[in-house]
């Protein structure tokens, strides 16, 4: 477990104090390297090498005076001698380095002046020994508290989804298919992310691969299966002369690696894959975008077009802020420092559930999860200030079983499971680097409940008995293009006495969502929806039998065009309605000046299906016009491929012929 912050800085001062008396114009670069890293309470030796040897750029040879592969190396000057020269000859032994061992960071020293190089954002920090302790978060990742900035957009998914999809085309190709597959890649992903984030220790994965296996790979399934063995069984339950680097993984447990999966078979292309894809820093990945690398990994195609299935954050957050975040950080801000309140708004925050009946692979799940962990942090700091807390453990209350979901599709439902867990630890992480004390649920004590099943044929009572808030993005599907089997679930959901014929299949969750409230009538929902549903015919259908039930609109966001991280995102314009059977205290309509701009928040009295601020006045379908109209046979409705659809050219030349 990595030491706390204060005995950390506590240990630099002294390490900067003893060696600015000590160091001088022969100091020897080992011994000040062992001083340097027990600062951090590192003494496995198997994490770094020193005076590793390398060839450099044009062959040369050459020795680095600290090596650890994936993370650092270090070159050490004599006292005043000049770094960037230092830094140079780093630069050109990374030229001799596999890619997969390739360092994040360069550090170089003189042993007065220390030069700290971050290779991914290029950024440096140059300061004298003396100041050692007040730059001492910047060596954060030496002791295991590096956070990330995640960046949905950062180019490292399309390298995760590219090397994970080249390693699931490998295992497909030689007869490993469909679940056992799907488990196997859950699994590699988790062991892929926790040696970056601090479940195993740095690089810990990659090393027992290197070390522990053959380099033609003969061996390389068998191994990982005893590992997934190992990561599933408690460590009083293990072997006593179990190897070394195997029993040195921690139990996982969460029955992760619970199912015995049929055997999987390597070769030495297939392990130099897997190798490059634990290259990659998995902690830069955010769990929300897990799902998109996953499914895009499952189709070559789709793989070329990341993000096609990955809601932005942006569009989440349209969501998630009106139904609840907005109102729970006013609370916040208005409780002040009074602490019985803030504690008492903890417990609250602890109480909440979230339910997302079409969840896929938990997007929106994670992102709420997310925002809620960030907002008990915010309250942890009101109310213990900035002091150590020892006992981080017991003062988390947020966990990730509040967090419920249905999916259809089983290879999505445990991408979910998973996502959320991950999210969990880096916002453990987060704890961590705030208050200084290192903070890890492992083993897995809880989950979230993710169930594998058709939303439609089930009630959802079964799932998540109460839920506060219902959220998510249901499927996009016009009437029309409904399957059988789509069709026969929306007979199953919608009641026989009306006619649901020509309502989207989205509005089957609407309909769902009403009969859950009617039986949890302090349950709030919103659902992101195609907009037909608030156009034409379907708002008489729909919204006709939901209002009937008691169905209030709290906010919604008009018509805007759909956007994810794909490179050429599909013309899907839809809304964003929140509703329940109670009456909100204020009601907003977002407006979209421009489909792909940004909303206007507008206070709204009422808003009714057509999300205007009106009245419920609502045109019924019909088959026959109003007394004396004439019949209608086709209302505007440009389905004829575009013939019918006249230029500006065009229009004028109709209206030349028919006034001649």
């Amino acid at each position: 477990m990595p030491l706390s912050w204060n005995e950390i800085k506590t240990r630099a001062v002294a390490f900067a104090q003893r060696w600015h008396d000590a160091a001088s114009e022969n100091s020897e670069a080992k011994p000040f390297l062992i001083d340097f890293f027990e600062v951090f309470g590192i003494t496995n030796k198997r994490l770094a090498t020193f005076e590793y040897a390398v060839k450099k750029y044009g062959g040369k040879a050459g020795f680095i005076d600290l090596f650890w592969p994936g993370v650092l190396i270090v070159e050490m000057k004599s006292r005043g001698k000049n770094l960037a020269l230092a830094y140079q000859q780093a630069m050109e032994y990374c030229a001799g380095i596999k890619e997969h061992d390739l360092p994040r960071y360069v550090l170089v020293s003189d042993f007065a002046t220390l030069q700290l190089t971050d290779l991914e954002t290029n950024h440096t920090l140059t300061f004298p020994l003396a100041d050692f302790v007040t730059h001492i978060s910047a060596f954060g990742f030496i002791a295991g508290y590096t956070t990330q900035v995640i960046q949905p957009q950062d180019p490292i998914n399309m390298k995760a989804a590219e090397r994970m999809g080249k390693l699931h085309d490998q295992l497909k190709a030689i007869g490993y298919l469909g679940h056992p597959l799907e488990v196997y890649l859950v699994r590699l992903l988790f062991c892929l992310f926790a040696e970056d984030t601090g479940i195993f220790e740095k690089r810990q994965f990659q090393e027992f691969i290197e070390n522990k296996t053959r380099s033609d790979g003969s061996d390389l399934a068998a191994q990982i299966s005893q590992l997934f063995y190992v990561l599933n069984t408690p460590l009083a339950q293990r072997l006593t002369n179990l190897d070394e680097e195997l029993a040195a993984f921690p139990y996982i447990n969460g029955k992760l690696f619970a199912e015995l999966l049929p055997p999987a078979s390597f070769d030495r292309t297939m392990r130099e894959t897997l190798l490059s894809v634990c290259a990659l820093d998995w902690s830069r990945i955010s769990p929300a975008i897990f799902g998109s690398i996953f499914q895009s990994i499952m189709s070559e195609t789709e793989r070329r077009n990341l993000g096609a299935h990955y809601t932005s954050e942006e569009n989440i957050l349209k969501l998630i802020k009106p139904l609840f975040l907005d109102a729970l950080w006013t609370e916040f801000h208005k409780l002040g420092n009074n602490k019985a309140k803030l504690n008492a708004f903890h417990h609250r925050l602890a109480q909440l559930t979230f339910f997302d009946p079409a969840c896929g692979c938990g997007n929106f799940l994670v992102i709420a999860y997310r925002e809620l962990r960030k907002l008990e942090l915010a309250i942890l700091e009101k109310v213990h200030k900035k002091a150590q807390l020892l006992e981080i453990d017991t003062l988390i209350k947020l966990d990730v079983n509040q967090c419920y979901g249905i999916e259809l599709e089983e290879f999505p439902a445990q991408i979910a499971q998973v996502a959320l867990w991950l999210t969990d630890h880096q916002m453990n992480q987060q704890v961590s680097a705030k208050f200084g004390v290192y903070f890890v649920r492992i083993p897995l004590k809880t989950s979230a409940t993710i169930v594998h099943a058709n939303a439609l044929q089930m009630d959802w009572r079964n799932v998540c008995p109460h839920a506060s808030f219902i959220i998510g993005n249901p499927p996009f599907i016009g009437h029309q293009w409904r399957s059988p089997a789509q069709q026969a679930d929306v007979e199953l959901v919608f009641p026989k006495d009306k006619k649901f014929g020509k309502v989207d299949f989205v509005g089957a969750w609407f309909v769902k969502a009403t009969q859950y409230l009617l039986n949890q009538r302090q349950t709030a929902c919103a659902f992101v929806a195609t907009n037909s549903i608030t156009q034409g015919e379907q708002v008489g259908i729909l919204w006709s039998w939901m209002l009937a039930q008691g169905v209030q609109i709290h906010f919604a966001h008009r018509t805007f065009s759909w956007t994810n991280e794909a490179k050429s995102n599909a013309a899907v314009q839809v809304v964003i309605i929140g509703f329940a059977l109670f009456a909100a205290q204020v009601k907003t309509l977002f407006i979209y000046a421009d489909v792909k701009g940004k909303p206007q928040a507008l206070p709204a009295s009422h808003i009714n299906p057509y999300l205007l601020d009106a009245p419920n006045v609502l045109l019924p379908s019909r088959s026959q016009p109003p007394q004396g109209m004439p019949a209608m046979t086709k209302g505007s409705q440009p389905t004829d491929g575009g013939h019918l659809i006249l230029d500006a050219a065009q229009k004028a030349n109709s209206w030349q012929n028919i006034l001649t």
